[in-house]
C-alpha cells in the first residue's frame, strides 16, 4: 500500500471518528429535553380512565379506593351517581347486583385528558419544568454515556379542587406532588439518540 493510500485511510478514519462524537450534554441540553418530556407527559392523573365507575357494597364495606374517593369528587360536583344493576358471574352462576354508578359531570369532563391515541384519564394537575438540578451519565445499550438520570424540580398548574381537604386526604399522592412544587426533586431517565436526548418514556411514541 503506497503512502498516499495510507494517509487517505487515516484521514477517513479520523473523519468517521469525529462524526461519531457527540458533545457533552449541559444544562441547556437537559432543560430542553425535560421541557419536551413534561409537555407530553406532565399530566398528574388519578388512574381513572374507564367511565362510568361502579362501586359495590363490598367495596364500601372494606373501604376500597373508589368507595372513598368517588363520594368526595361527587361532593365537589365533578361526578354524579345513581343506582345501577349489573350481572355478576360468580363461579359460573350469574346473578344481578346493585351498584353505585359514578359518571363525570360537565364540570368533571374538563379534567378528562386524552393521554395518547388509546388512553384518557381524569387529571388533577399539569407539571412543567422549574429547573434541572443535575444529571448522572451512565453506559446504556448504545454505548458509554448514552443514558442519563436527570434530577429536576417542577412547577404545578393544579385544578382548584385539589385544595380541598378531603381531596388531599383521599388522594395523598396528588396532595404531596402539589405541595412539593418548586422544592421536591423528581428523576427521569433519558437516552441519547440521533435526534438528541429523549426521555425513555417517550421512545416509540
Amino acid at each position: 500500500m503506497n503512502p498516499l493510500t495510507c494517509r487517505l485511510i487515516a484521514l477517513m478514519g479520523a473523519m468517521l471518528a469525529i462524526a461519531g462524537c457527540h458533545p457533552a450534554p449541559d444544562q441547556a441540553t437537559f432543560t430542553a429535553a425535560m421541557t419536551t418530556y413534561l409537555a407530553q407527559r406532565g399530566d398528574l392523573c388519578l388512574g381513572k380512565s374507564a367511565w362510568p365507575i361502579d362501586v359495590t357494597q363490598h367495596e364500601v364495606d372494606v373501604g376500597g379506593r373508589n368507595a372513598l374517593q368517588m363520594p368526595v369528587l361527587e361532593r365537589l360536583g365533578l361526578v354524579r351517581s345513581g343506582v345501577a344493576e349489573v350481572v355478576v358471574d360468580d363461579e359460573g352462576t350469574k346473578h344481578a347486583m346493585k351498584v353505585r354508578r359514578f359518571d363525570l359531570t360537565e364540570a368533571g369532563q374538563r379534567y378528562l385528558v386524552q393521554r395518547d391515541a388509546k388512553t384518557r384519564d381524569f387529571c388533577a394537575a399539569h407539571l412543567s419544568l422549574d429547573r434541572v438540578v443535575g444529571w448522572k451519565l451512565d453506559r446504556g445499550e448504545r454505548g458509554p454515556d448514552t443514558h442519563a438520570r436527570v434530577t429536576y424540580t417542577y412547577r404545578v398548574d393544579a385544578a382548584p379542587w385539589t385544595r380541598d381537604g378531603e381531596i388531599q386526604k383521599v388522594f395523598p399522592v396528588v396532595a404531596g406532588v402539589v405541595r412539593g412544587a418548586g422544592t421536591a426533586q423528581l428523576e427521569e431517565n433519558f437516552v441519547r439518540t440521533e435526534q438528541g436526548w429523549v426521555a425513555v418514556d417517550l421512545l416509540g411514541t
